[in-house]
């Protein structure tokens, strides 16, 4: 039957199980986060549980699991090394990422002053006017009008 439930419900639920069914020992993120302890938890656990499953759902199943873990003083396995590694490896693959995206940004930022430039008249005796408007290509036709740039003369 909890199956049914979706990924957030199903963490609440579980984590409300951990802590005894008892909302006055709720500490946001089971007390394993920066933010556990200033959220709020004593005055609404309910709705701090709530926000925790649904804004930080992946810290959620893992705050119970770490929670469990110590609780029944489970030793973390192989496969929880190699899960803990790949986490590591996947956000330094997500910061390589942003790097280059960043890195890509200002590519494409050289390319808005150009074309801006090129608009202006910065490139040439005179400012270019505004392009006409497109037209998408219908059935009939093979490809759409063309617009923009006039060809360098």
């Amino acid at each position: 039957m909890i199956s049914t439930y979706s990924g957030p419900c199903v963490s609440y639920r579980l984590r409300k199980r951990a802590i005894h069914n008892d909302m006055s020992r709720y500490v946001c993120c089971a007390g394993y986060m920066s933010c556990s302890g200033r959220c709020g938890e004593s005055r609404c656990p309910k709705f701090c549980l709530a926000t925790e499953v649904f804004l930080c759902f992946g810290n959620s199943v893992a705050s119970t699991r770490f929670l469990l873990r110590d609780e029944f003083n489970i030793q973390t396995t192989q496969c929880d090394n190699c899960i803990e590694e790949i986490s590591e490896a996947s956000h330094i693959l997500s910061s390589l990422a942003d790097m280059v995206y960043c890195m890509v940004c200002t590519c494409m930022q050289t390319q808005h002053k150009i074309e801006m430039d090129k608009r202006d008249g910065i490139f040439g005796p005179q400012p270019m006017t505004v392009p006409p408007a497109q037209q998408m290509s219908r059935l009939d036709q093979p490809y759409a009008p063309t617009a923009g740039y006039p060809p360098p003369s």
